[in-house]
């Protein structure tokens, strides 16, 4: 196990290991491929940072990894709030890969300096928690950059990293410094049409939204045309542990903070207008008080509970918000009438991470039980608990592009893949498919246990009020699911995985990212057919009973 605690780590590593991480061939005991049944996983190429650069002043941070995907045209400068249906990236989140696969431009990234000779764009660009945005007007811009492309924005220390998916070079294009506080979370929505589009959350409970078009095009050393919420703490002090845009939304993102609350601004709001408060009535139980003035921003406040929230995650259409946390549940709300729908607690310890299928209909969690955990919104209760990691599981997402390579193609025995990382090193893939599922139910009073198939699982016990949150279910009573992969990827914990089209991207706690190209005719066949579940109707799940 590793010590850490609520996703902070506690110790750094060997400068030996990172250096190991970062190179394939000098890290003994991880090959460069993984196998699968539908073929080869290949490492393709990797991604790190300048690590003379970094800086530990305020302690160490858990690497996050967001897509970023520009499109083709440039989004106007002047603020026309944000258009709807869009899916939000907080951390490692999967919802964005349907968008990629398109390259970043023939032009390579090459920045000019003042002087008239290309800048190194990996030097820091320094900047504090509270600085003054300088005016695009007055900045020098990059006139190689093409204004499209698929980025992976990282953090590392008290720095943001801008790397091309595409590109093999393994240094990031942009690096941003921060000097007060370190970067804990961010989020993109490729559909902003005001231009800013990154969201990125402090250490200090700072929030900044940017524009990622204008990072890449500004050659200064900061940030430009920023805009800053929460400045200095000024509404909550605690740490940003999670961030994300509200899909559908004109410009509404939500923030969660280390205290147990979450807040919920509208980005066309002025950031700077102070917002209060009531006092908390329970800190035990979930409540929901709006700003005392209506040009307040936040202008809503969810105290979710005692303890760290961890990771919160939208379902794709934003119906419904997930939150995990330090008390160990998983919470689930009707977004737009802010009501606690249905939970449970983790079998122990800690949930860490979280994510949802693209269709909705299925949640999963990873943490300190060392279980992968699918939830059903359907049944409202854990279908299945995924057994192979070794130590916390620290990330998980759906794969919304693999298909399985027995499928038929009508519709009616489908498949999810999902994978899951953790910190004892490992990346595991799993397989979930409901119609062949054996499940053994309840016991009844004084008889014998019964079993039910498939469809049947939404009558295993009597339907649970709205709003329970339930206790951890029984070991003897939760289906196993066992990964149809296991491999060592990373000399580090690792911290995050997305799937994208033609792609796997793993990353460990320290910054070191790797991206391996799925099987040859996996890739060909997700190019015609993106996304296989969404639109399929029903969707049922293949484990093993429970012994």
């Amino acid at each position: 196990m590793m010590n850490t605690s609520n996703g902070m780590m506690t110790s750094g590593p060997s400068s030996s290991s990172a250096s190991a991480a970062a190179n394939p061939s000098q890290s003994p005991g991880i090959k460069t491929y993984f196998k699968t049944p539908e073929g080869k996983y290949k490492l393709h190429y990797e991604k790190t940072h300048p690590s003379g650069l970094l800086h530990y002043t305020h302690g160490k941070t858990v690497t996050q990894v967001t897509l970023a995907h520009l499109k083709d045209k440039p989004a106007p400068s002047t603020p026309t709030g944000t258009s709807s249906n869009f899916t939000a990236s907080s951390g490692f989140r999967s919802a964005t890969a349907r968008l990629l696969g398109g390259g970043n431009g023939n032009r390579a990234l090459s920045f000019v300096g003042g002087n008239g000779g290309t800048k190194n764009v990996g030097a820091s660009s320094r900047i504090g928690a509270s600085f003054a945005a300088s005016s695009s007007s007055t900045s020098a811009t990059n006139t190689n950059f093409d204004g499209k492309g698929t980025y992976i924005v990282f953090n590392v220390g008290d720095a943001i990293f801008i790397s091309d998916l595409n590109s093999q070079d393994k240094d990031p294009v942009k690096s941003i410094h921060i000097s007060n506080s370190n970067p804990m979370c961010h989020a993109f929505d490729p559909d902003a049409k005001d231009g800013h589009d990154l969201l990125i959350g402090l250490n200090s409970g700072d929030v900044y939204t940017v524009s990622l078009r204008q990072q890449l095009q500004d050659v200064s050393k900061k940030l430009v045309n920023a805009q800053h919420y929460n400045k200095d703490g000024s509404v909550n002090n605690s740490r940003c542990t999670s961030i994300a845009w509200v899909p559908g939304s004109d410009g509404s993102f939500v923030v969660a903070h280390a205290d147990g609350n979450l807040y919920v601004y509208e980005k066309n709001k002025d950031g700077a207008t102070e917002s209060s408060f009531s006092a908390i009535r329970d800190p035990t139980q979930f409540s929901v008080d709006k700003a005392k003035y209506s040009k307040s921003n936040p202008g809503a406040r969810w105290h979710i509970g005692q303890g760290a929230i961890n990771c919160i995650a939208f379902s794709n259409d934003g119906a419904y918000l997930a939150t995990v946390g330090r008390d160990g549940y998983l919470r689930i709300f009707d977004f737009s009438t802010q009501k606690l729908v249905c939970g449970v607690k983790s079998y122990y310890g800690a949930l860490l991470c979280c994510a949802w299928s693209m269709d909705g209909k299925y949640l999963l969690t990873g943490g300190e039980d060392d279980l992968v955990q699918v939830w059903s919104m359907e049944d409202r209760k854990v279908v299945a608990w995924g057994e192979g990691h070794n130590s916390w599981v620290s990330g998980v997402a759906f794969d919304s592009y693999w298909s399985s390579p027995n499928s038929d193609g009508s519709g009616e025995n489908v498949m999810y893949r999902f994978g899951s990382v953790g910190q004892d090193t490992q990346l595991l893939l799993w397989d979930l498919e409901m119609d062949e599922i054996v499940v053994p139910l309840r016991r009844p009073p004084g008889g014998s246990p019964t079993y039910s198939t498939g469809s049947q699982s939404a009558h295993w016990d009597n339907i649970v009020p709205v709003g329970t949150l339930q206790p951890a279910p029984c070991m003897r009573d939760v289906p196993k699911l066992s990964p149809v992969m296991a491999h060592r990827v990373h000399m580090e914990p690792l911290s995050g995985l997305i799937f994208t089209q033609e792609s796997l991207i793993t990353a460990c706690r320290e910054g070191h990212l790797k991206i391996w190209t799925r099987p040859d005719n996996q890739s060909s066949s997700n190019t015609e057919a993106s996304n296989p579940t969404a639109s399929k109707p029903s969707v049922t799940s293949k484990v093993g009973g429970s012994s």
